[in-house]
């Protein structure tokens, strides 16, 4: 089945139910208008020379329903959807256009100050339609929608024809394109419902981190079983908890850093919960302390998934919400675990010659079966070397327990070897973030003479609370040993995050590394 295929779905359950509503402007849509917009939106780009199956077409918008209804069109004329994260730098998105040969983009007024920016970066670009409602552009989402409607022409199924081309995670250089297939799609709409279903007759998912990324993919999901989607353009504490009891919540997915700041917010605790479900986290390692504190906060509705855009995106493992709450009271060193593999994927730990290693030791993550990208986009090489006989090469570093509990140590290529010993910042950061006052950390390797490189710990303290490196030092010493331990701390006011809310480790890095020929010592 096709993207459009499974929100058709989603239509049929109850086409006057709410499909979207924005959470600024009070806009909302019934699932009838929607799929009626991704007709006319369909046939306003098969007009404007989209060639099924082969014509690249952005969205490029903050979180709202037009944007969906853009999507859902593009998807429905056949064309490739080429998703673009509006937080990313002008920089950033104009390479990644330029990078997927994208024709058309349509975008939001919101954004249109920049456009001619963007559009010098992009010489393959020849159509920019905005998408906004209330524009007076003569060729316009608008304009397309007001015309008499008529049903876009169907278009041939194919389980491989490419539906749509994601950045890759890109915290270590500039993204690639991730090609999804159809059959990609379908795995993940199944893999989501499966894991998550829905216990209400009306499930409703706020969306508030980049609908290009998971939260739009969970939300694209949950569209199959006919979840309203509340779209909010930004995050802000206090609003995303009055939302979940405003809205009757029930799927909600945030970074975990964005899940610190909910819980660091003075209001935290006087908000109603008991609609939500599903309380997802994904994208980062979370702080075992602080999943904890979230439990005692929202109760038995964490759940986690583990995966890559290469391969089992958003969920190739999960972490249920009854694995919790049972790891909660019985076995709490299990909390640091991101879960079992899915039901469409497969997992293991294999060592540096590709040959699986026993249970308990540590070595690369690989996910086989179907769930997985299809190609990165013109770049054979990239492809050849990420998967290989079947497998995606995830390039980060795990371990499987006896019971098939997956614990993500590192990436790979972040490792830092100091005085001849390997130590892995995200075991670091898990101990350092347990400390009262910690909000967030990055553990680094920065060069020094006597060990190579050395352990240093860059920290950002909660609102109103105070800590001193030796504090930090000693502390991390006493949980884990003085291998692991900083050899010394800065403070920082604000980390340097990712569009989609991880800590950039490598931008911390680089701090340190400036003017050095090699950045290994």
């Amino acid at each position: 089945m096709r993207l459009v295929d499974f929100f058709d779905r989603g239509v049929s359950i109850d086409k006057a139910r709410i499909c979207t509503l924005d959470h600024e402007t009070g806009r909302s849509r019934t699932f009838a208008e929607v799929q009626q917009a991704s007709h006319q939106i369909a046939n306003g780009l098969l007009a404007a020379g989209v060639i099924p199956d082969k014509t690249k077409v952005a969205v490029w918008s903050p979180n709202c329903g037009r944007a969906l209804e853009a999507v859902l069109g593009v998807a429905r004329a056949g064309a490739i959807w080429v998703a673009v994260n509006a937080r990313n730098s002008i920089q950033d998105i104009a390479h990644h256009l330029d990078n997927t040969d994208v024709e058309i983009l349509l975008y939001h007024g919101d954004l249109a100050a920049q456009l001619e920016t963007l559009t010098s970066g992009c010489p393959k670009l020849r159509l920019c339609v905005r998408i906004d409602v209330g524009s007076t552009d003569a060729v316009s989402v608008d304009a397309w929608t007001s015309a008499a409607f008529q049903a876009a022409p169907e278009i041939r199924e194919d389980a491989n024809a490419a539906v749509v081309i994601f950045g890759s995670g890109g915290t270590t250089g500039r993204p690639k394109g991730v090609v999804f297939s159809n059959r990609t799609w379908e795995c993940m709409t199944i893999s989501v419902n499966v894991a998550m279903p829905p216990k209400s007759d009306h499930p409703v998912h706020l969306v508030i981190s980049p609908m290009t990324h998971a939260a739009g993919g969970l939300g694209m999901a949950l569209l199959a079983v006919g979840a309203t989607q509340i779209f909010m353009k930004g995050f802000r504490a206090a609003d995303v908890l009055a939302a979940i009891e405003t809205y009757k919540v029930t799927h909600l997915f945030l970074p975990p850093t964005a899940i610190y700041g909910l819980l660091s917010d003075t209001a935290v605790r006087q908000h109603d919960y008991s609609s939500l479900e599903y309380f997802f986290y994904a994208a980062a390692p979370m702080s075992v302390d602080k999943v904890r504190d979230a439990l005692s906060v929202f109760g038995p509705v964490m759940v986690q998934g583990y995966g890559q855009m290469e391969a089992g995106p958003l969920i190739g493992a999960f972490f249920s919400a009854s694995e919790h709450w049972d790891a909660l009271h019985h076995n709490p060193q299990r909390l640091a675990s991101c879960g079992r593999p899915n039901i469409l994927t497969k997992l293991r730990i294999v060592d540096e010659s590709g040959q699986p290693v026993p249970s308990g030791e540590r070595g690369e993550i690989v996910i086989g079966g179907d769930f997985r990208m299809r190609e990165y986009y013109n770049n054979e090489a990239a492809t050849r070397e990420t998967v290989r006989d079947g497998w995606v090469y995830t390039g980060d570093i795990g371990q499987i327990d006896e019971d098939g509990f997956l614990y993500i140590v590192d990436r790979k290529r972040e490792m830092i070897i100091t005085g001849g010993f390997n130590v892995y910042p995200g075991e670091v950061e898990q101990v350092i973030s347990a400390h009262k006052a910690v909000q967030d950390c990055a553990v680094i390797g920065v060069p020094d003479e006597k060990w190579g490189e050395a352990v240093k710990a860059v920290v950002q303290l909660k609102p109103g609370t105070q800590a001193d490196s030796a504090e930090i030092i000693a502390f991390c010493k006493e949980r884990a040993g003085s291998v692991m331990a900083p050899k010394s701390v800065e403070f920082w006011a604000e980390l340097p995050r990712s569009a989609v809310g991880k800590v950039l480790r490598r931008v911390v890095r680089e701090q340190f590394w400036k003017g050095r020929e090699r950045s290994i010592v």
